[in-house]
């Protein structure tokens, strides 16, 4: 067992000093992590953030020290509760990790058994680290089932893994973690595959907990929003080395390093505008990690740079004056002038949305799924889409937002043509195509409405060039007369999204997240795409390359008069990109209207809830908090009346049951902004605005 009796209450609950770990293998050593210090004191939460490959969760896995056979640490040293965890035994080792220190990991269902009930794998825990009996470690789990706010916790006790949705599962791993109320938490992005208002549930939640057991927390992620809502303090990660730390307030408000702030500069904040304010890219790609440069690691993308001092030796991190224990990576920190405004990129002019090139009417899409052999031998019918009625303009980006299962995905595939509809219209350029699959359509129906996918490792080809793919589009749209006209598009295209020419020979294993997505775009525009379908085309991406593939969509929407789909769940950027916003629920629109009418009361319930849970990487913003109760209802088995009536908080100002019998119509609020609501003209009015910034 630990000797606890040595340590200071007083003392840091975690000590990592001078760290250094790197990964061999048989060319070379490759160092991940370089001179990272970071301390977090008893009851304090540490956020982690950076770019991925910065070595975040590298020193997760050295606090852990689990960095299998070719990671080693090769320099420092972690201390918890006062002992250095490298010198320990593997026997010290085990009683520690997950008794006194558990981690959380992004993928909950990598943490859980799919053989074996959850109520079991909870129990496990304190059995093993705590020698309680079977009895009393399941009536442990029941509390903490119920702690981590989950219903009817001794049906979720007797259920599979695969039985619960994402949100709960990762609740399960949290109250896992919990089980022996460990001294540290580590979270490593245990929130990126969620939706929008699960993350504000668990974060609320980890927050909740933290307060309750004491729980010190090292919380890694890359949405500096979720860091301010959660952590006390922050670090900064850069290229394997720690390059600002300090409180979060005064992180974000002073900051006082050349990344940190580049960072602050690609996200979308509120007052963003793609027109007037775009956004800024950090310039150049993140450096391997045998490719580093000398001196400074941000050098080569850095606005202050200065050739022979910022890369004559290696830069140690300094106290900033008068901070809470603020440093900086930075020789020139002191001289920048931090107030100044950023040179701001190039504006431009809104563009003038055209005609209606797209309308879908009353359009509907059920899905018969067998009740299977030990079923009662009905089919059941998933109405995936219900009554879906818009219009998109030529030049327009109209996004479509809601939570997974809301139907997003489905009404996507079958304006493609990948599915077909039940009922109603989909009309393309006044031709109607919601009959006909894609293997009957047109070369120029199939090049006009064109996708780009969320995950650009799953759509390219990795035995094929770069340039071969696109070269491979081109033929099936019958562009170019020959190879030659051919293999010249491909190069323009290429020059279009902004990647070297000299790429058209590489294989995408050779390409970062980003330059694979441009890739995918240059494919969607290969037949000159009049429609694209964007389905979470930037969440898989860091913040700084967010900014760029953004701004390029943007940039090719300007020239070629593109109308663009834009399904997200990430709502500070569709207030960056959208003109026009969609919000669905369940199947159905809710609210449509202009971004600025969206955003402004007054809301649909639905959309108030989901605005107040976008975590905004600003001090000055005020949010009014609103997490929803419950999960989403199955489409298999909707709620009679209005489809959101399970989770609203505004059910009760509705006279007469009316939420729970009919169907609320389609409300006209004025120049095209419509809600499905049965509330009154006067409780709509009377809506405040969720997301408010505090006079400076």
């Amino acid at each position: 067992m630990t000797d606890q009796t040595t340590w200071d209450p007083s003392q840091p609950i975690l000590e990592i000093e001078h760290l250094s770990i790197s990964f061999f293998t048989r060319l070379r050593e490759i160092p991940a992590v370089m001179d990272f210090s970071c301390t977090v004191m008893p009851g304090e939460a540490m956020g982690l953030v950076g770019e991925s490959g910065c070595g975040k969760s590298t020193v997760a896995l050295g606090v852990m020290q689990d960095l299998g056979k070719n990671g080693r640490i090769v320099g420092g040293s972690i201390k918890f509760k006062g002992r250095d965890l490298c010198k320990m035994s593997d026997d010290e080792l085990r009683a520690i990790r997950g008794k006194e220190i558990a981690m959380i990991y992004q993928e909950p269902m990598a943490s859980l058994n799919p053989a074996m009930k959850i109520g079991e794998q909870l129990a496990e825990v304190p059995m093993i680290h705590e020698g309680l009996s079977r009895a009393k470690a399941l009536e442990l789990a029941r509390q903490i089932v119920a702690d981590v706010r989950l219903p009817d916790p001794d049906r979720i006790l007797k259920a599979y893994p695969h039985q619960l949705s994402g949100g709960q599962q990762q609740r399960i791993v949290i109250a896992m973690a919990l089980m022996s109320k460990p001294a540290l938490l580590i979270l490593d992005e245990p929130t990126t595959a969620l939706d929008v208002t699960v993350e504000a549930g668990i974060v609320d939640l980890v927050k909740d907990l933290g307060e309750k057991y004491g729980t010190s927390m090292l919380f890694i992620s890359h949405n500096l929003g979720l860091i301010l809502e959660t952590c006390d303090r922050l670090c900064v990660m850069y290229s394997g080395e720690a390059v600002e730390t300090g409180a979060v307030a005064e992180v974000f408000d002073e900051m006082r390093h050349p990344y940190t702030q580049a960072l602050f500069r690609s996200i979308p904040l509120p007052g963003a505008d793609k027109n007037a304010r775009p956004l800024i890219a950090i310039p150049g790609n993140f450096p391997l990690p045998h490719e580093r440069p000398q001196g400074c690691n941000f050098g080569p993308r850095c606005d202050y740079f200065q050739k022979g001092r910022c890369d004559a030796r290696d830069i140690a991190m300094d106290p900033v004056p008068g901070g809470d224990r603020h440093e900086s990576r930075c020789l020139r920190f002191a001289e920048i002038d931090w107030d100044a405004p950023p040179q701001v990129a190039k504006t431009t002019e809104k563009s003038p949305i055209g005609p209606v090139v797209l309308k879908m009417d009353d359009l509907r899409k059920y899905y018969e799924v067998s009740s299977g052999a030990f079923g009662d031998g009905v089919a059941k019918v998933v109405k995936a889409n219900e009554s879906l009625s818009f219009e998109a303009h030529e030049g327009e980006t109209l996004a479509i937002v809601g939570e997974s299962g809301c139907g997003k995905s489905t009404f996507a595939k079958v304006l493609m043509g990948l599915e077909t509809a039940t009922s109603g219209e989909i009309l393309l350029f006044d031709e109607n195509i919601q009959d006909t699959p894609i293997q009957q359509r047109n070369a120029n129906t199939v090049s006009s409405v064109q996708m780009v996918f969320q995950n650009p490792f799953d759509t390219l080809n990795p035995s094929m060039t770069v340039g071969r793919q696109i070269i491979r589009a081109l033929e099936i749209f019958g562009e170019g007369r020959n190879d030659a006209e051919r293999h010249q598009r491909m190069l323009e295209l290429l020059d279009l999204v902004k990647l070297p020419r000299a790429f058209a020979e590489r294989k995408p294993r050779q390409l970062s997240g980003g330059q694979k997505q441009r890739v995918g775009i240059a494919r969607a525009f290969a037949g000159g795409a009049k429609i694209v379908v964007a389905d979470e085309p930037v969440s898989a991406l860091d913040v700084s390359v967010q900014a760029a593939v953004t701004d390029l969509l943007m940039e090719i929407q300007r020239k070629n008069r593109t109308t663009l789909l834009f399904i997200s769940h990430d709502l500070s950027v569709v207030r960056y990109l959208s003109d026009r916003v969609m919000v669905m629920y369940l199947g159905h629109v809710v609210e449509i209207g202009t971004t600025d009418e969206v955003f402004s009361p007054p809301y649909h319930p639905y959309t108030e809830a989901l605005l107040s849970a976008v975590p905004i990487a600003d001090t000055r913003v005020k949010k009014k908090r609103i997490v929803l109760e419950g999960d989403i209802p199955s489409a298999m088995n909707p709620p009679p009346g209005c489809p959101f009536q399970t989770r609203c908080r505004w059910k009760s100002r509705v006279p007469g049951g009316l939420c729970d019998r009919e169907m609320p119509p389609m409300r006209e609020m004025g120049n095209g902004h419509q809600i499905k609501c049965h509330l009154s003209e006067e409780e709509l009015a009377s809506m405040e605005p969720v997301i408010q910034i505090a006079a400076e």
